[in-house]
């Protein structure tokens, strides 16, 4: 008896996840070419530059940082009503559009407005990702699929000196233009490359059923606010955790080589090469966090044990940040911050697949949304906050401190929430609005009350704080403590009776 040789599984999936990394490393290398430029764009404007002035260039961030934090929840809607193939294809687009227009600008006004176009354009690329990776992999693949794209921006980082030679060798102008195209090109791929699982032409009916596996039913079609998916408690870790540890990356990302330099008294060039290393540890830490979960899944662990055991791990590792800083070695402050930031990665991967664990893919879009803005907020924080720790210590001891303790604090928060088992969320139940949501309305206050204290204490040091951190930090501080006013007023908003009653399935 012959035995019949089993069908190949297939692997469209994982040209998707490639395409998603690239997307990934586009959109970093897109966003950091005005930091590794402006040297270039302050020069006077005899020798090719704009004469910006530091003020300036805190006004041009500043719109950045804005429209990246203010704008994902709608975006994230967007994402779910017209799909995850066009909208990230009209995002892409638009940023690269947005990135090479840097180079045609020839005003400082100029470029708050494209660089506020690229915050915003850039905004769609985390909800769009995961949303896809949740239609196109299994739930025990999706994690290491995240990490796998996520790994896409310590790559864009890295990638960030190729951006220097192009303004070297043909000016700062043709730099710009020259990484906006890169983006069309990748258009060409997503096109071709990018369908639901169901429709797409390569994907074998093995590789079908095993996307599928395990996955709930379509639930039916529901007409759902984005400030219904509020009250839903289990989004609540996951914005907790967003908040609280998202401002780590943005810390490693923008003040590390300041650190080197100044604290460690590294020169600028031996600066930058290990940044590079470091975030190549990074991509590491980040496809090894999908991994393990990932494992762990297929080994039987619940979907909630497996995510908080890889999360566990990594946070359990951060408080080497705090070693990092108080060792004499150099070459272990350098191991114990690369550690940090892979552990941080890891993390990053597992709390963005826990989003597509608890909801369906049909509001994932909201979901990280409304994630990514709540990140923002404690990135713009972060940049204040370092700034001043600087000037108040001399040191930033304090930072690192912060970057130690978040992810187990956050960890707390989700065990005490969870108890180690995720359940997720079906909307088919409906949801009812007529009745006022006592938590929302509680946090909601607070939150306003909170974000109108800090305004007016920036408001009032507003010279202390523009010593401390510069106008960019210092308005990004005024911008997110106004963000927490707004997202107050927001979760009052949804937390009040409703007409509209309960929310049923069409």
């Amino acid at each position: 008896m012959t035995l019949r040789a089993a069908a190949p599984l297939g692997r469209q999936r994982w040209v998707i996840c490639a395409l998603l990394f690239v997307a990934t490393t586009i959109n970093y290398v897109d966003r950091n070419a005005l930091s590794v430029l402006k040297t270039s764009l302050q020069q006077p404007l005899a020798a090719g530059g704009l004469a910006l002035t530091d003020a300036d260039y805190g006004w041009i961030t500043f719109a950045f940082t804005a429209a990246y934090a203010a704008f994902p929840p709608l975006i994230g809607i967007g994402i779910d009503r017209f799909g995850v193939k066009k909208s990230l294809a009209a995002a892409l687009l638009l940023w690269s559009a947005a990135a090479a227009a840097h180079g045609l600008v020839a005003s400082v006004l100029g470029l708050v407005l494209v660089r506020f176009l690229l915050g915003m354009a850039e905004a769609a690329h985390f909800p769009a990702a995961i949303k896809a990776v949740a239609m196109w992999f299994p739930q025990q693949e999706r994690a290491l699929a995240t990490g796998l794209f996520n790994a896409g921006t310590a790559l864009g980082v890295i990638a960030s000196p190729i951006t220097v030679w192009l303004a070297v060798s043909f000016g700062w102008q043709v730099a710009f233009i020259a990484i906006g195209a890169v983006g069309l090109a990748w258009l060409v791929f997503w096109e071709k490359g990018f369908d639901a699982p169901e429709r797409h032409a390569r994907v074998s009916s093995e590789e079908l059923a095993h996307i599928r596996a395990g996955q709930p039913p379509q639930e039916a079609a529901l007409q759902l606010p984005w400030t219904a998916l509020l009250r839903f408690k289990a989004i609540w870790p996951f914005l907790i955790a967003k908040l609280l540890t998202d401002p780590v990356w943005w810390f490693f990302l923008f003040w590390l080589p300041s650190y080197l330099e100044r604290e460690r008294g590294q020169n600028p060039l031996k600066s930058a090469g290990l940044v590079a290393i470091i975030y190549l540890g990074s991509s590491v830490g980040s496809i090894f966090g999908g991994w393990l979960s990932g494992t762990l899944l297929r080994r039987g662990w619940p979907v909630g044990r497996a995510r908080m055991t890889a999360m566990g791990l990594a946070a359990a590792c951060m408080p080497g940040a705090i070693g990092a800083y108080y060792s004499e070695s150099f070459a272990l402050c350098v191991g114990l911050i690369t550690l940090a930031t892979a552990c941080h990665q890891a993390w990053s991967a597992n709390l963005l697949t826990s989003a597509t664990d608890l909801f369906p893919t049909r509001v994932s879009g909201a979901v990280i949304g409304l994630g990514a803005t709540a990140g923002g907020i404690g990135g713009m924080f972060i940049a204040l906050l370092a700034a001043l720790a600087v000037q108040w210590t001399g040191t930033q001891q304090g930072v690192f401190i912060f970057a130690g303790l978040m992810h187990l604090t956050s960890l707390a928060v989700f065990w005490l929430w969870f108890r180690g088992r995720f359940e997720r969320v079906e909307l088919s139940r409906g949801i009812d609005l007529g009745a006022a949501h006592g938590p929302l309305l509680t946090a909601g206050g607070a939150l306003a009350a909170l974000g109108l204290a800090l305004v007016a204490l920036i408001s009032t040091h507003w010279d202390a704080c523009v010593a401390a951190a510069r106008f960019s930090g210092a308005a990004q501080a005024l911008t997110a403590a106004a963000g927490l006013v707004l997202i107050g007023g927001a979760l009052l908003h949804a937390g009040r009776p409703r007409a509209a009653g309960v929310l049923q399935p069409l």
